[in-house]
């Protein structure tokens, strides 16, 4: 019986790779084994960089609001401590969009929170 081989099949998967790799440089954009290597790497660094991101967000988030809260004579502990205390429940990305852009509100929060 002769061999059955659906290259079909197996030409589209690789198609579709290298479509995927199609940006990179040299060999890694149109050599079917190093494309493949590229692309699965590639998609490991997607994976630990959706978390590294939301890492990142909330560094520049505290960031902002301490540099808000100095204005005021308070550090972003303290700030933090006195919200809690308060039962103020906004969120770091808020307070931090407040501290950049709408300096009034945030002034709101501090006067209120001391």
């Amino acid at each position: 019986m002769p061999r059955s081989v659906n290259h079909v099949a197996s030409r589209a998967r690789r198609k579709k790779i290298l479509k995927r790799t199609k940006g990179n440089f040299g060999a890694r954009k149109n050599v079917w084994t190093v494309a493949k290597n590229t692309y699965e790497k590639g998609l490991q660094y997607a994976y630990r960089d959706r978390k590294a991101k939301k890492r990142t967000f909330r560094g520049l988030w505290i960031q902002r609001i301490n540099a808000g809260v100095r204005l005021y004579g308070m550090s972003y502990s303290q700030f933090m401590g006195l919200l809690k205390k308060n039962d103020i429940e906004i969120n770091r990305k808020v307070l931090a969009d407040l501290s950049m852009n709408h300096p009034d509100a945030f002034k709101a929060i501090v006067d209120k929170v001391k």
